[in-house]
């Protein structure tokens, strides 16, 4: 393996690892969706060194990062709306006081 696989893999593993500790340790709605954003970072990050370590000269990959990284900004844009609208109704994204949304 070589060094830039291996930086590669070890930056994809540290996001990944931050990415799991700030969705699991935090309450608030908006820090939960940055800490799954960073799990997603990582997973690509080691998708797309992986792709480049095995297949150089092909681009599917490149195009599968960017339909994942298109699907991120929908997936944040409608948490974002989400917060937003239990803000307004209720004045706080605090995961704990969330439980009247349920049925």
């Amino acid at each position: 393996m070589t060094l830039v696989l291996i930086v590669a893999l070890v930056t994809g593993a540290i996001l990944f690892g931050i990415g799991v500790y700030g969705a699991l340790s935090q309450t608030n709605l908006v820090m939960i969706m940055m800490g799954v954003e960073l799990i997603l970072a990582g997973a690509l990050v080691n998708l797309v060194a992986f792709w480049r370590f095995l297949h150089p000269e092909s681009y599917s990959g490149q195009m599968f990062v960017l339909v994942v990284m298109t699907v991120m900004a929908v997936e944040m844009t409608v948490g974002f709306g989400v917060a937003i609208a239990r803000f307004r109704a209720k004045g706080s994204v605090e995961m704990e006081e969330a439980g009247d949304l349920k049925g």
